[in-house]
This record gives C-alpha cells, structure tokens and sequence, in this order.
C-alpha cells in the first residue's frame, strides 16, 4: 500500500462509519486488479486486519482502492473533497487541489460497474 485516506461517513446504526481510500504501490500484484475493479479479497483481508489489530468498532465499512487520492498542491489530502464525492455532495472549492481527476476516480469508485 503507498498511501491511505479514511472518512468518516453517516450510518444508521453507529452514527458514523469508516471509508477507507487506498492506493497501491505501483507493481503491486493486486494493481491490475484495481484497474479490473476486483479488489475484493484484498479489502476483505484488510478490513480483517483492522478489526485484528485495533477492535471489531473500527473496521471500515468498505474499503475502495483508487489511482490517486485528492491532495493539494503541498501534498496534504484533502478529506473533505474525498468525502464530498463519495457522499455525491458539492465539493466546494478546489483551488487548491493538484489532481481534479482523483475526485472524478473517487466517484467512479464508489458506482458499481456496468454490467
């Protein structure tokens, strides 16, 4: 894994729940399988993992894998644009952000895949 963003998003029964965002490392044997949109078994590891290490209260609700996460220009990610395009809100203003095209593969992971 190169890097990780988690979110906070509203949930009927806990009030809120974890999203996770990761990106894998280039070359990674589960990378094409991003691509491919079959990452289920590597998000079913990782939730377990969570769950393990820090408590069944912390494992994420889903775990999305994505090309880039949405950052700005000094490379801070920016939570809030994430968590406006899983949600499918206005993102506000992203003048400061480096990468447009990470919101548009963040809303793109979170549809389900045209049969």
């Amino acid at each position: 894994m190169l890097e990780a963003a988690a979110i906070g998003v509203p949930d009927e029964m806990k009030g809120q729940a974890l999203v996770c965002f990761c990106v894998l490392r280039p070359g990674h044997a589960d990378a094409q399988d991003v691509e491919a949109g079959q990452t289920l078994a590597l998000a079913d590891r990782l939730k377990s993992l969570v769950a393990a290490r820090l408590g069944k209260p912390l494992r994420p609700e889903a775990i999305l894998f994505v090309r880039d996460l949405a950052k700005t220009r000094n490379a801070k990610v920016m939570r809030r644009v994430i968590r406006a395009a899983y949600l499918g809100d206005a993102p506000g203003d992203l003048t400061a952000l480096e990468n447009p095209q990470a919101v548009d593969d963040i809303r793109r992971s979170v549809q389900p895949p045209d049969l």
